[in-house]
């Protein structure tokens, strides 16, 4: 099969390999996925650049934990009506050498759900790390049927998915964006109040929130734990709840007795290693929501598996619009 790999860490550019490897077979329990499309995650970039200081947990790594495609094998034990079925599978990568970004992968068959027909395979490929994020964030602090939840950053990866599922869970949505742009995306999640928090103080965006929750806020699903702490915890209710997946800074600073006082529960979420049961329900939950409409996440930019020192390169720019997706069947388009 042709796949990319990295045999060291580094500039995209300089560790990238194209080339071709002996095709993967599925063991007990696993089924093989004719890869259509590779989603690229933040995170994908991040072990490949050794930015999180770990080194190579592997002598090879075929990067990226999400993608879409055709079941075409299965492993002793893996019911062979798969075959032929458009899936769309996270963590490829998690735990394992060889990711989604070759024409074909193999992951455990509970990593594996069915596309919606009326899915596009890039959609399908973008579902992953972010979309499993954004249900578990929402969802475990517990009930929010007709309860407020406050999305921060409701415009991101994550965000964006956060204000769909919550929305579609019975919750009153509120999201913070940076620009009208992205007050445009969260509205189009479903979100009921959209604050455009750019320019504004700590004090401002309390005032903001509280003006349309008076009583404070149930539940946060938090982008920049550091940044926001202090006001997350102003407009948060007596035994509400913090689930943050993400820090602008790796050692932050927080009110500690107001959120004692608040009764405050704080969540830290790290998608690799969510409970196993959590991640199918949210993924059988995403592709229901697509199944149902949900148009998903918008495409940037779409190119071969040749490219995919630009599709990192891309990722890694703070200004790129929409995701960025590998068609391991086609050419830039």
């Amino acid at each position: 099969m042709r796949a990319a790999w990295y045999e060291s860490q580094g500039v995209a550019r300089n560790v990238l390999v194209v080339g071709t490897m002996e095709d993967p077979v599925p063991g007990s329990g696993e089924v093989r996925i004719e890869v259509q499309c590779s989603g690229i995650n933040p995170g994908d970039v991040k072990k490949r650049s050794d930015a999180f200081g770990v080194g190579m947990p592997y002598p090879r790594v075929i990067p990226h934990s999400d993608g879409s495609g055709t079941v075409d094998a299965v492993g002793v034990g893996v019911s062979s009506e798969l075959v032929g079925k458009r899936v769309w599978c996270f963590g490829a990568q998690s735990y394992r050498p060889f990711g989604t970004a070759a024409e074909y992968v193999v992951v455990p068959v509970e990593q594996v759900t069915r596309l919606p027909s009326n899915t596009p395979w890039e959609q399908g490929a973008c579902l992953g790390i972010p979309g499993i994020t954004a249900h578990r964030a929402v969802h475990v602090g517990g009930r929010i049927k007709d309860r407020i939840v406050l999305v921060q950053g409701g415009a991101g990866a994550v965000g964006m998915a956060a204000v769909a599922v919550a929305k579609h869970a019975g919750a009153r949505v509120i999201a913070t964006v940076r620009s009208e742009v992205d007050s445009t995306i969260a509205r189009g999640q479903g979100a009921d109040e959209v604050l455009l928090a750019e320019g504004l103080g700590l004090e401002e965006i309390v005032e903001r929130v509280l003006a349309v929750a008076s009583d404070g806020v149930d539940h946060i699903v938090e982008v920049a734990f550091e940044a926001n702490v202090a006001m997350d915890e102003q407009v948060l209710k007596l035994g509400g709840s913090i689930a943050t997946y993400a820090t602008n800074r790796p050692n932050p600073e927080i009110p500690f007795w107001n959120l004692v006082f608040k009764n405050a529960r704080l969540y830290f979420l790290g998608s690799d290693d969510f409970p196993a049961e959590a991640k199918r329900q949210a993924a059988d939950d995403l592709s229901e929501l697509l199944a149902h409409g949900w148009e998903g996440y918008p495409i940037g930019r779409v190119l071969p598996l040749d490219e995919i020192a630009t599709a990192h390169e891309l990722v890694e720019q703070a200004d790129q619009s929409g995701r960025v997706v590998l068609n391991l069947t086609e050419g830039v388009f």
